[in-house]
This record gives C-alpha cells, sequence and structure tokens, in this order.
C-alpha cells in the first residue's frame, strides 16, 4: 500500500517589470524570514513584488521593502503587517559584493523571483542597471522579430 504524499502546486512569483525596466548584471539567492501566516499567503500567491527592492543597512544587513504579502484570512488575530520590511538572508561575502555595486556603481538590487525550495522561501535577488527609453524599445523591437521569425 503506498502512502500518498500531498502536493501542493505552487509556481514561482515573477517580477514581471524587472526585466523591462532593469538590465540584470549578477545574481544572487537569498533566504527570507517570514511570519507564519506570510507563508501560508504566499502559497495562495497573493503577493506582488513589482514595487519592492532590497535595501543595505547599516550593520550590512538586506532588508526586502516595499514588497506587499496580503493577510491571510483565516490567521485571525495573528495576522501580519502586509508592507513590513523584511530580512533577507544571503552570505556576508555576497553582501560586500553587492554593496560596492551600489556604491561605487550606482546600481541597484532587485527582486526577481519568489520560489520554495525545500519547503524554505527563497527569493532571487539581482544586481541591475535602469534602462532608459532607448534600450526598452529595442528590447520590444528585438522581441517583435522574435515572434515574426517563429510564425
Amino acid at each position: 500500500m503506498a502512502i500518498m504524499q500531498k502536493e501542493q502546486k505552487f509556481s514561482a512569483i515573477h517580477n514581471r517589470k524587472a526585466s523591462h525596466q532593469y538590465e540584470v548584471l549578477d545574481c544572487f539567492e537569498a533566504g527570507i524570514m517570514l511570519v507564519g501566516s506570510e507563508v501560508k499567503s504566499i502559497r495562495a500567491g497573493h503577493i506582488s513584488l513589482s514595487e519592492s527592492w532590497v535595501d543595505i543597512s547599516e550593520k550590512n544587513e538586506l532588508w526586502l521593502v516595499g514588497a506587499h504579502i496580503n493577510e491571510y484570512s483565516q490567521a485571525n488575530q495573528f495576522n501580519h503587517i502586509p508592507a513590513r520590511r523584511r530580512k533577507l538572508l544571503v552570505h556576508k561575502h555576497e553582501i560586500e559584493k553587492m554593496q560596492k555595486a551600489v556604491e561605487v556603481k550606482g546600481l541597484t538590487i532587485i527582486p526577481l523571483k519568489l520560489y520554495f525550495k525545500k519547503r524554505r522561501a527563497k527569493l532571487e535577488i539581482a544586481i541591475c542597471r535602469g534602462k532608459n527609453q532607448r534600450d526598452k524599445r529595442q528590447d520590444l523591437i528585438k522581441k517583435d522579430d522574435a515572434k515574426k521569425v517563429a510564425e
């Protein structure tokens, strides 16, 4: 008699604006500190990364700012604050690399994707350079050309 495991179908949450507005230079995987009701809400897909960014504090810690995780309806009084800052867990040498890029080169750190890996929430963050209007237009032209070739 085989034991049936409960299989949850969760796909990653992508930040679609990031690929249009920024040029990705380097990617990192970060853990994220969450409260129980936040995890349940994320598994239900109630999260928005579109207006979020990563901030480096004076203590060399990474914080996810601007991400909105809706309240979990069944958590009642133990619910979380939807737009709070969340601490990211990354190796110290990676933080130093990101800090140099932000301070010296004037780049920014943007979350690209949120997913679960072995029951742990992971956030893919990237060092990015903002695109100007001309770069955005060229990307759209390339996409249109690729569609025409595929047809």
